[in-house]
């Protein structure tokens, strides 16, 4: 018998993301002028307000204030009658130095073995559902949000768009767990009043993401998932009826609390840890896209069709305390998941500061993935700006998404044997 799974992903204007924006884009700033940087800074929004607290250990200086306002402008939080917006919220700041009982168990005098951030065990998943290796319920999710944004922006259809919306896909599988078609579409999107005529605002909202959203959303898939999409799933759009009041003005945001969104929508695991707002040498961040690195090079590479890996460490030592498999009896090869393991072990170095050298986190590149998703994107390279009153102008060259790389597929399949 078949089953259902579900995913949700959430845009840039919700209250979430944003505090996970201002978060991501304060820690690249202080990484473009100082890469030795170490942070973890949180963000609250609600209505009129952001609270940004946390501890950074650093040589450098910000202007917090207008990072985060910049950050409000982009998402598109302009007007005042959104009770949040970048000109007129107030911006309070709470940032102290990093604990010194933190800091000696993480710098060493050979920063090869520098130690783990933190206790704790992060997850990596990767399956063959999508061409990115990632769960399709997420993916579609996403993709969905993705485009609402751009209608949004390009302001030519469904011009009543507002910057805070949600979306959820459900996909009907099989019994070999192969996807057979999307099932269910949620989309909640935040909008202009209709001058309180709700019964023809819920008609036009929903009208238009059936003949526009979705239709463009399709049109950019790859066939395979084209041919899941029929006529027969079920719609739901902005269920309430009304979705005027939103962003940090309807709910309060805080960094870390889209994990979730931020991984695989569910499928596999997740150890908890957030990831925005902390430097690399934090393991829940640096850990968890080394593990997405290594579970999708090895999908890549045939060794399984879906694969999970944990990695834990102990705060201070730099060795990760175990590494964990689960290919859910779809391995490829005459290995116990176990023996995966241990050839992981031999293939990459699981150490901080290889992690952050192999993946190159010691850059600015950490604001692109604090909405839509940490996992799945597009490896590239750009160049990015930034601007100190203290220090002045920088421009970097960076390479985004770096974990996201299928650079280890051939040394997979020669340390496996794999043609």
């Amino acid at each position: 018998m078949g089953f259902l799974f579900t995913s949700e992903s959430v845009s840039e204007g919700h209250p979430d993301k944003v505090a996970d924006q201002i978060s991501d884009a304060l820690l690249d700033t202080l990484l473009a002028y100082d890469p030795d940087s170490k942070v973890a800074i949180e963000t609250l929004v609600t209505t009129g307000q952001v609270i940004i607290a946390g501890e950074v250990k650093t040589q450098t200086y910000i202007d917090v204030q207008r990072e985060a306002r910049d950050v409000i402008a982009r998402i598109g939080y302009t007007k005042a009658e959104y009770q949040f917006d970048s000109d007129s919220c107030g911006i309070l700041t709470a940032i102290h130095e990093q604990s010194p009982d933190i800091n000696r168990g993480v710098d060493r005098e050979d920063r090869e073995n520098q130690g783990a951030g933190d206790q704790g065990m992060m997850f990596g998943y990767a399956c063959k559902e999508t061409d990115d290796f990632m769960p399709l319920p997420l993916e579609l999710s996403h993709r969905l949000l993705l485009e609402l944004a751009e209608v949004r922006r390009e302001g030519k259809e469904m011009t009543y768009l507002r910057p805070d919306s949600k979306s959820q896909v459900t996909i009907e599988y099989n019994e070999e767990n192969e996807p057979l078609r999307v099932h269910t579409i949620v989309v909640s999107t935040q909008h202009d009043d209709f001058d309180n005529d709700d019964e023809r605002m819920l008609a036009k909202i929903k009208d238009d993401v059936r003949k526009i959203l979705i239709p463009r959303t399709v049109a950019k898939l790859p066939e395979r998932l084209k041919e899941l999409f029929d006529d027969q799933y079920i719609l739901h759009v902005n269920p309430t009826g009304k979705f005027v009041i939103g962003g940090p003005n309807g709910d309060t945001g805080l960094t870390g609390r889209k994990i979730i969104v931020d991984t695989y929508g569910g499928k596999g695991a997740h150890g908890g840890g957030a990831f925005s707002g902390k430097d690399p040498s934090k393991v829940d961040r640096s850990a968890a896209y080394a593990a997405r690195h290594i579970a999708k090079n090895l999908v890549a590479a045939d060794v399984a069709d879906e694969m999970l890996v944990q990695l834990a460490y102990a705060i201070g030592v730099a060795q990760p305390v175990n590494i964990y498999v689960n290919t859910y009896g779809r391995s490829n090869v005459d290995l116990s998941d176990s023996e995966i393991a241990e050839k992981i072990r031999e293939i990459f170095d699981l150490r901080p500061f290889a992690i952050e050298k192999r993946l190159k986190l010691r850059n600015p590149i950490y604001e692109e993935t604090a909405a839509y998703g940490h996992m799945g994107r597009t490896p590239r390279t750009v160049v990015k700006n930034f601007e100190s009153p203290y220090s002045g102008k920088l421009e970097r060259e960076v390479e985004l998404f770096t974990w996201e790389k299928l650079d280890y597929v051939e040394k997979i399949k020669e340390h496996f044997k794999l043609k």
